[in-house]
């Protein structure tokens, strides 16, 4: 006891010390990442991969039984259709990456929202294959590759071979909307800034029914941070879905080894028996 008394005396006596007797630690120095092709900017070559529950959604959220449930006799139960997947088809709990944690919708477009996630099963896109949009894209499950030469930049997604064109020159705007928008970049140092414009309002931000318009702007901030480390901000404006901008965050991780490549989920055929699969002149049971 008298050495536990004595112990906290000191804790004590070290808590209440002149903060000026305290070294004070040095800031950091920033992280300077190899140079591209140009010599200039940051090196953003690579096959890149979030390591997050994101693509099941970007809210904080607990682990649950399916992401479709319906109403059990004492607590709700996986929907018909996703019970035989079992833990395969559980949601994993994630911490969010939404800056606040709660999307700042609208009342309309928050029931629009509940809706969705309500008959996720039959509105998703992802669940047809459609293209995922950004920045969805850039947190599924699969990893993506960003191929940067001195003057020009592609990102290509392992998920349904979608692709990016990242234009340097402002061409205007778009001259129609589309799954994956038009991407307009610049450098603001060492950070590589996107504006993304133009999309469609088909897509979703996960796979838990959050969605937006086509009034959607994204502005995509790549900053290397560390060795094969990237964090990756996505504001999101769209007066039509939310009361205000909003801004998403997380880190990407560059694969190395045998592993640092994409493979083939071209699934548009992977999905042709659940959107076409009724119009068998004899259906399958």
């Amino acid at each position: 006891m008298i050495r536990i008394v004595a112990a906290l005396a000191v804790v004590g006596l070290l808590a209440s010390a002149p903060a000026m007797a305290q070294p004070k630690p040095k800031a950091a120095a920033a992280y300077k990442a190899p140079r591209g092709p140009d010599g200039k900017h940051p090196d953003l070559n690579g096959v890149w991969q979030a390591m997050n529950t994101a693509g099941w959604d970007i809210e904080p959220h607990a682990a649950r039984a399916a992401l479709q449930l319906r109403p059990g006799p004492f607590v709700p139960v996986p929907a018909k259709a996703v019970v035989a997947l079992g833990a395969v088809g559980a949601v994993p709990a994630g911490l969010g990456i939404v800056e606040g944690g709660e999307i700042p919708y609208t009342p309309e477009a928050k029931a629009i929202r509940d809706a969705n996630r309500a008959d996720y099963l039959n509105l998703d896109p992802e669940v047809k294959c459609y293209l995922p949009g950004v920045p969805r894209a850039n947190y599924m499950h699969l990893p993506f590759q960003i191929f940067q030469s001195e003057k020009s930049m592609i990102i290509a997604y392992e998920y349904a071979g979608a692709v990016r064109n990242v234009l340097f020159t402002d061409p205007g705007p778009a001259p129609v909307d589309s799954w994956m928008g038009q991407s307009v970049a610049k450098w603001e140092g060492d950070t590589l800034v996107v504006t993304v414009s133009g999309m469609n309002d088909r897509t979703w931000f996960d796979r838990a029914g959050n969605h937006h318009s086509d009034q959607m702007t994204v502005v995509e901030r790549w900053t290397p941070t560390g060795p094969g480390l990237v964090r990756y901000e996505a504001t999101v404006t769209d007066p039509n879905t939310f009361t205000r901008p909003w801004k998403m965050s997380f880190n990407l991780y560059k694969r190395v080894g045998e592993d640092a490549r994409l493979n083939q989920f071209k699934c548009v055929e992977f999905v042709e028996e659940l959107m076409y699969g009724d119009l068998r002149k004899v259906p399958l049971q």
